[in-house]
């Protein structure tokens, strides 16, 4: 398909695309939506520190610093910059957000009533990605002020659908789960497989091998789990025998002070972290 056909995502977008802070989670978003044929000319990019790829970008057309006059048309504005710079971000930011922008915010903690007092007026949206949005395989939620358009909601949802699926939801305050949950979520995976590896060490395994057995298992599951229509608990009893092995080390995983009840505290202590640092 080609990057100028009308079926593609950004097709119905007019007007220029503002990122703001392109480091990992930026960056990722920048070259997914050059891979889905956003035209780098369309693309304006406020980084002080700009990496190579972003410089050979600006050759290509990408508008690199620009003012806010030279950045045209803000049709949305992404801001990817941490979120301890933001007080001191945002207002370089409201020269370029007009009535018809759409903010979106991926800043971690920062809440939509911290944007509006920041961009008074301004359509925004927060929205929370994971790190598997580097290979186009994240997940992002998103909430939304209640002045955001319909058509801003959908250009918001084009822009974050390029690293991967998205959810909405109507309520802010489950954003802390959410972080707690997906946000946080890749790190309790990174850590099963560690502890994997950890294990077969210890049942006499050489590490080299151990280490390839659990990476390979803890991918290999997740992508049977992300291509199955079964649910996560099907999948597991599907293969669990009664009386065999797996049988026997999930009676030790799920009983009392396990995995479950585990997971169950570990979410709810990043949820209670996630709510302090909102403020």
């Amino acid at each position: 398909m080609s990057p100028s056909s009308n079926s593609h995502p950004f097709a119905g977008l007019t007007g220029t695309i503002l990122l703001a802070g392109a480091g990992k989670m930026g960056g990722a978003m920048l070259e997914g939506w050059l891979a889905l044929g956003l035209d780098a000319k369309r693309i304006a990019v406020i980084e002080p520190q700009p990496s190579g790829e972003i410089a050979a970008l600006a050759a290509r057309g990408l508008r690199l610093n620009p003012s806010p006059g030279a950045a045209g048309e803000v049709a949305a504005a992404v801001i990817a910059v941490k979120p301890q710079i933001a007080q001191e971000v945002l207002p370089t930011l409201a020269p370029f957000v007009r009535g018809a922008t759409a903010v979106v915010s991926i800043m971690a903690g920062r809440t939509l009533r911290f944007l509006e007092g920041a961009l008074p007026g301004a359509a925004c949206i927060r929205a929370m990605p994971n790190t598997p949005a580097a290979i186009g395989r994240g997940i992002t939620v998103a909430v939304a002020k209640k002045n955001v358009s319909t058509r801003q909601r959908k250009q918001a949802s084009d822009l974050l659908a390029a690293i991967g699926k998205v959810e909405w939801v109507s309520d802010e305050t489950l954003m802390d789960a959410v972080t707690a949950v997906s946000g946080s979520g890749p790190a309790y995976l990174f850590l099963l497989a560690e502890a994997i590896t950890k294990a077969g060490i210890a049942a006499g395994l050489p590490a080299d091998l151990a280490s390839s057995l659990a990476r390979e298992t803890v991918t290999g599951s997740g992508e049977l789990l992300h291509r199955s229509d079964l649910d996560a608990a099907m999948l597991r009893q599907n293969v669990t025998s009664p009386g065999g092995t797996t049988a026997a080390a999930l009676e030790v995983l799920m009983g009392p002070g396990g995995f479950d009840e585990l997971l169950t505290r570990a979410v709810a202590a990043a949820t209670r972290r996630s709510r302090a640092l909102a403020g």
